[in-house]
């Protein structure tokens, strides 16, 4: 009998964590063998090994690319990638169906920058002076000046933030530690949520942000940016704007690349390139403008 791609996924994951993956990690690349099994199960065949061949993977790809985006289809295309490779380090199958086999390659979109009037309508938006509002309002001081991932940013613990020294730890990708910085208006918007964290009935949890059933996790984040922007009249506000906005004004500010990098908590240049696309575009206005070589003849 063929094996269910469903337990294989589920030994898949406990390699992972062997590995010392990160949770995250495991999650996105499985959720990729769920998705492929998924859809053989639409097509009325069933969840095995023997359906994972060359053809149903690319019949799977195609479909994909119809209703998502590319970069979507791209992470799909990595997970299965991976599941495939550890099936046949297994012995699980004789050979990588997938060898050979190219990622889409994902178009390049402009990435939306929030304007000053609309931070400072988020910002307004969270103007209450009861817990939520104070939570939220310091989340987002937090995620507009560090450009944090909305992971890191729930993974932050009371313990991780220090508001005397204006900076926190967080734990990103292959859980390295690095330092973010904040300004003195962040500062005040965490100190007025610690008071009011004190007596929150969690407050004994490490977790820096909390609701009334524990600690937020990052989909609850998720749902908080997306309603306060609803309030502002930022239609599909998520977290990872926040970080194009960040390394935006970073790089307008004069800041240097390698020093984006380490803040970000990227390894590759091709992130580095892409987020700050908005910020060469907009340099290389300003240059054409002052330049107005047609203005002097």
């Amino acid at each position: 009998m063929a094996e269910r791609l469903d337990d294989l996924c589920a030994s898949f994951k406990r390699d992972l964590r062997a590995e010392g993956k990160a949770p995250r990690t495991g999650d996105l690349y499985a959720m990729s063998v769920r998705l492929f099994g998924a859809w053989l199960t639409e097509q009325g065949r069933p969840a095995t090994l023997d359906e994972l061949s060359r053809s149903a993977i690319r019949e799977w790809l195609a479909a994909l690319a119809e209703d998502r985006e590319q970069s979507t289809v791209r992470t799909r295309f990595k997970g299965l990638h991976r599941f495939c490779g550890w099936l046949v380090a297994e012995g699980e199958l004789d050979a990588h169906p997938m060898a050979g086999m190219s990622p889409p390659a994902p178009a390049a979109k402009p990435v939306p920058v929030l304007s000053d009037a609309e931070l400072t309508a988020l910002i307004k938006a969270c103007g209450g002076r009861d817990f939520v509002s104070r939570r939220d309002a310091a989340m987002i001081r937090v995620l507009l000046e560090t450009g944090v991932r909305v992971s890191e940013l729930c993974g932050l613990t009371v313990q991780s933030v220090d508001l005397d020294r204006e900076m926190a730890l967080v734990t990103g990708k292959g859980s390295k530690v690095r330092p973010v910085y904040f300004g003195s208006r962040t500062v005040s918007a965490l100190d007025r949520y610690l008071r009011e964290r004190r007596r929150h009935r969690w407050a004994h949890l490490d977790a820096m942000w909390l609701t009334q059933r524990g600690a937020l996790s990052p989909d609850g984040a998720r749902e908080r940016i997306k309603i306060r922007g609803r309030e502002a009249g930022i239609d599909g506000l998520h977290p990872h704007m926040f970080r194009h906005v960040f390394a935006h004004d970073y790089l307008m500010a004069g800041g240097q690349e390698r020093d984006l990098k380490r803040l970000a908590g990227w390894t590759s240049d091709t992130m580095l390139e892409r987020y700050g696309a908005s910020a060469a575009d907009a340099r290389a206005a300003a240059a054409a403008r002052r330049m107005a070589r047609g203005d002097r003849v």
